[in-house]
């Protein structure tokens, strides 16, 4: 039986596979997605435990590529299937507004510092909003498939064979060949495992059970026991959103489905009350297994989401750090695949990806040591709880959670290279996020002069633009990071060193 071929496999219907589908089917890449889950599968995953919290790079990532009115309507679908649509705008004044919290700590948010530089020319904090998994994956399926993508569902990747030309997988009853395979299939991803990816990392001291259930006796809004912490609240509908972590005991099946047993059994230990659970609406448990591949590439098999890092889910880092993978894997990957790449540019993907990836195992470690319930911790706890209370510290625990801090280190002096673009006006009336959408790299002109492009025009999006805010002239990649820059100073050095650097050494390109 002859094999399918596509140019890329990707294993994996979440929002990291998705959102590579859809990078890559932009730039016309032949691309089959593989998920094990049927579509009715995924949808009863749905729920309040499968919402997510969108950081500002992943809002203007989904902005360049102009699916914000999808990611709007994706929202508000969510509020109004969790019953959070009609809560007041306002709340009551005497009522404290939190806006985030490091391992529990609750931040206030009139102590977070929206004057602060970092903010500055970011897409505004208030757009990066809760939306529910099944929303957001949905939207990005649709996208995908507009594409020309395909997506197999129903269908688990069970083998695979690599050599020099490319990789062939077995899925169910389908022999797919292609050019390259990645993983976004999970923390504990097959494909991983099967191409003996290097996983180091520390194993797990903990299991934390979320739930939606209901009680036969209220549970505290958050309370820290000799053998983990609780936390409940209140939901719209009558039930409880229940969090119960629970130290030194770990799940004999990670696999099993929470039951109201187990639940009930851990809030007993760990609080110290009996309580019934009446009815239990959904539940996962989590771990604090931290580990990241040391490279995200072996020949033609890369990684990418939780395939390539796993890490307790606080500050909701997870969803956001496979978009930021997908969104810089995409481009280069396509242009590999496409003939115009320059040499190494693959393999930045590692070199510019995993630092962040162990950012963010580094800042979930430290909370997950804080909820430890030792003397010693408990102690330390109190005073990072007093560090954490005043504005330069909350503003840096936001910022960070936030994801405004994050950067590349690429050649050039100017302030602006290596950061996302920034939201610039331009005089037309349309916005330099517009100019994104597909998914090309982006010149910003306002010399008044004709900047050296050719014999790069065909992977440029030129924009020329007489205001006289920001930078001169400013080249960024398709993924939205600024690789050159200028104040008016001229640089037609610079401008084609790094026209060569990203895009290659520049050929008039037709695609398939």
């Amino acid at each position: 039986m002859h094999p399918l071929e596509y140019d890329v496999v990707i294993s994996g219907t979440g929002p990291t596979g998705l959102m590579l589908a859809c990078e890559l089917g932009l730039a016309g890449v032949r691309v089959a997605v593989l998920e094990r889950l049927t579509e009715a599968q995924k949808a009863g995953r749905s729920g309040p435990l499968s919402s997510r919290i969108l950081t500002v790079p992943t809002v203007e990532a989904l902005d360049r590529r102009g699916l914000l009115p999808e990611l709007r309507k994706a929202q508000q679908a969510t509020l109004q299937a969790y019953g959070l649509d009609d809560m007041p705008d306002d709340p009551p004044t005497d009522a404290p507004r939190m806006i985030g919290h490091f391992s529990l700590i609750l931040l206030r948010a009139e102590q977070l510092d929206t004057a602060d530089p970092d903010f500055a020319g970011r897409f505004p904090e208030a757009e990066c909003g809760f939306i529910g998994r099944e929303e957001f994956e949905a939207m990005l399926a649709t996208r995908a498939t507009e594409l020309g993508v395909t997506i197999h569902y129903g269908t688990e990747l069970t083998d695979l064979s690599a050599d020099p030309e490319g990789v062939t997988v077995t899925a169910g009853t389908l022999r797919i060949r292609g050019q390259w395979l990645v993983g976004c299939d999970g923390g504990r991803s097959p494909i991983r495992k099967l191409a003996r990816f290097p996983f180091p990392g520390t194993d797990p001291e903990f299991t934390a059970i979320q739930a939606v259930a209901e009680l036969d006796t209220p549970l505290p809004v958050r309370a820290f026991t000799d053998a983990g912490t609780v936390g409940c609240q209140q939901m719209p509908d009558g039930t409880s959103l229940i969090a119960v972590t629970e130290f030194g005991r770990l799940p004999e099946d990670r696999d099993s489905p929470v039951t109201p047993t187990e639940l009930q059994d851990a809030l007993h230990r760990v609080n110290g009350t009996p309580v019934r659970v009446t009815a239990l609406h959904a539940a996962s448990r989590y771990t604090d297994t931290t580990r990241q591949a040391a490279d995200y590439r072996a020949g033609h098999i890369l990684l990418a989401g939780d395939a390539a890092h796993v890490h307790p889910p606080y500050g909701g880092q997870g969803l956001n750090l496979g978009i930021g993978d997908a969104v810089n894997l995409g481009w280069k990957l396509a242009a590999t695949i496409q003939g115009r790449a320059p040499e190494g540019l693959l393999d930045t993907y590692t070199t510019e990806r995993h630092p962040i990836g162990a950012w963010v195992q580094r800042w979930t470690m430290a909370q997950s040591v804080l909820l430890r319930p030792e003397p010693r911790i408990r102690a330390l706890r109190h005073i990072v709880t007093d560090l954490l209370d005043n504005v330069p510290a909350t503003t840096y625990v936001v910022k960070k959670v936030a994801g405004v801090w994050q950067a590349h280190d690429l050649p050039g002096t100017h302030p602006l290279t290596g950061r996302p673009v920034p939201e610039l006006p331009l005089d037309d009336g349309t916005r330099l996020a517009d100019h994104f959408h597909p998914g090309r790299a982006v010149l910003l002109n306002r010399t008044g002069n004709t900047l050296p492009t050719s014999p790069w025009s065909d992977q440029l999006t030129l924009v020329t633009d007489h205001s006289a805010t920001g930078p001169a002239a400013l080249l960024a990649r398709p993924d939205g990071v600024v690789a050159w820059a200028t104040d008016g100073e001229n640089d037609p050095e610079g401008l084609t060193a790094a026209l060569r650097t990203w895009l290659g050494p520049g050929y008039i390109h037709r695609p398939r």
